[in-house]
């Protein structure tokens, strides 16, 4: 008799995300003791040795609640069980840089990264699963994104896999009961004062009520399409990049002029962050200024963008440089 199908359905996932990874290499799982995480590091542990690849875990003590020393380690000492060697907790201080939610998880990311080197780790696992993407898409939407943002979380992005991108939080759950796994209900997943968890447990549900079922497949399926798109804009941005710019990084506008806004705005996104500006503060009006310069020249002054960098139009050129341009 074969596994349960949630069970079988989690650990096919696996393997396809783990495909290609060279023989005797490590992945570690990142896992909380949630449902998703839980039932990921059940199927790494299953997964890994068949595949001639060695599997351990991680979880990571955000320190931001009673007992959550001792929760880390209550995860840490499921492994043995899963066949996850070696197994560590990530103790991290948090800060308070653009609020609790984003701290919390540059805290993680940064814990995560320094594990994967020491421990030269050819993957990490996360658990995020369909939910959590239409979650991101949700988000990223109503704060006005372009296509990149809102084609969501990568299934891989470095050294970082998401193999559960195709299957939904009930699936994970089931898959954790079929194994006899008791996921750790967090707290802060039910917290109001978090925005993913007012867009978990009320938007989704209202446009559910308003559209019928399969929003969350929706949003998940617009996140890939959406990453189609932005790739191949990247690319096609890629060529106009190279063939626009000179050894300055200044770009020359006749070259920006005949191509869609969508790949001169990459263009000049790219220029902007190689001069120095900041990628992170870098948004859609800044970019929209400095295209104007190219479509509706009128003989402006420079336009000054995050990170002390301006940029300014001179004989044809769109010049980027610290920002005393005028």
């Amino acid at each position: 008799m074969g596994p349960h199908p949630a069970v079988a359905d989690v650990r096919r996932a696996v393997r396809q995300s783990l495909g290609g990874l060279t023989p005797g290499g490590l992945v570690l799982v990142a896992c909380s003791g949630g449902a998703d995480s839980l039932a990921l590091a059940a199927a790494l542990g299953f997964a890994a040795p068949r595949m001639g690849l060695k599997a351990g875990l991680v979880t990571v003590d955000h320190r931001l609640q009673d007992g959550s020393a001792a929760r880390a380690l209550d995860v840490v000492r499921l492994a043995p069980a899963l066949d996850l060697e070696p197994a560590e907790v990530l103790t991290v201080t948090v800060g308070r840089a653009g609020g609790p939610e984003a701290a919390a998880r540059d805290a993680r990311y940064a814990a995560l990264a320094e594990a994967a080197q020491r421990l030269e780790a050819a993957a990490v696992l996360l658990g995020h699963t369909m939910n959590d993407q239409a979650e991101t898409v949700l988000l990223r939407l109503a704060r006005g994104s372009g296509s990149r943002s809102l084609s969501g979380m990568p299934e891989v992005s470095g050294v970082y896999r998401r193999p559960l991108l195709g299957l939904s939080r009930t699936r994970t759950r089931d898959a954790c009961a079929a194994l006899g796994l008791r996921p750790w209900e967090d707290p802060h997943n039910t917290d109001p004062a978090y925005t993913r968890v007012r867009v978990r447990h009320d938007v989704l549900p209202a446009l559910e009520t308003a559209l019928g079922p399969g929003v969350a497949e929706a949003l998940a399926r617009t996140a890939r399409l959406c990453r189609d798109d932005a790739d191949a804009l990247d690319a096609w941005a890629d060529t106009v990049y190279a063939a626009s710019a000179g050894p300055d990084g200044h770009l020359e506008v006749s070259a920006l002029e005949d191509v869609p806004a969508a790949v001169r705005r990459r263009v000049i996104r790219r220029a902007a962050v190689s001069a120095g500006a900041s990628a992170s503060a870098l948004g859609a009006v800044h970019i929209e200024e400095v295209e104007r310069l190219v479509t509706e020249w009128r003989g402006q002054k420079a336009v000054h963008l995050p990170g002390g960098v301006g940029a300014v139009r001179r004989y044809g050129t769109l010049i980027f440089a610290t920002d005393n341009l005028s």
